[in-house]
């Protein structure tokens, strides 16, 4: 299954292509293949080349996989802990430049984008998931008090989606959506639409 979408002018493929699914193979991620995903995310721009992340990886070979799956909540619960390999990332809060530590979730930000554009490269899928108990994982993953766990995210191989239940099938198969330009892209001021 494919779910591209319909741009309103032209954008690179592995963008178009690039969707978040539910439904993931059981197959294992290539060790190279992950190291590439984390390359891409090491190349990222970051503010002052400052690098404000860290990832936990857990392959579903680790018990660390099942760990993370015990931090998921919602939906999330029903169909991510198929994902062959889920990902803790955490931005990294600098106690020296506090002032400048809401730019570390940018940052992160970006750096996941790119392991997601990466992934599609690879002919891998990526679904970034707000939907944990970030405390948990703190506790869980021992993580110093300076990182903050952000998301998570499921990556692998594209599975059948008829493997979910039918409300998330439902949502596999739907149409992708997204708000038009006019409603966020302004041009010189606040409300007046790029022409």
């Amino acid at each position: 299954m494919s779910n591209p979408t319909e741009t309103n002018y032209e954008i690179h493929d592995l963008l178009k292509n690039r969707w978040s699914p539910r439904a993931f193979s059981s197959q294992p991620v290539e060790p190279e293949k992950l190291r590439s995903l984390f390359e891409a995310a090491r190349w990222s721009p970051s503010g002052g080349n400052s690098q404000p992340w860290a990832y936990v990886v857990a392959t579903k070979e680790n018990p660390a996989h099942q760990k993370l799956v015990q931090t998921l909540m919602g939906f999330n619960t029903v169909w991510a802990e198929n994902a062959p390999v889920l990902v803790l990332t955490l931005a990294y809060l600098n106690p020296q430049r506090p002032g400048g530590n809401h730019y570390g979730y940018y940052d992160l930000g970006q750096a996941v984008a790119h392991l997601s554009i990466q992934a599609a490269e690879l002919g891998l899928h990526v679904h970034q998931m707000a939907g944990f108990d970030g405390q948990k994982a703190r506790e869980l993953f021992e993580i110093p008090a300076d990182y903050v766990p952000t998301t998570v995210v499921a990556l692998g191989y594209l599975g059948n989606a008829e493997d979910l239940p039918e409300e998330l099938r439902q949502r596999e198969a739907a149409p992708r959506t997204r708000k038009p330009l006019d409603e966020f892209v302004f041009s010189g001021q606040w409300g007046e639409p790029l022409s």
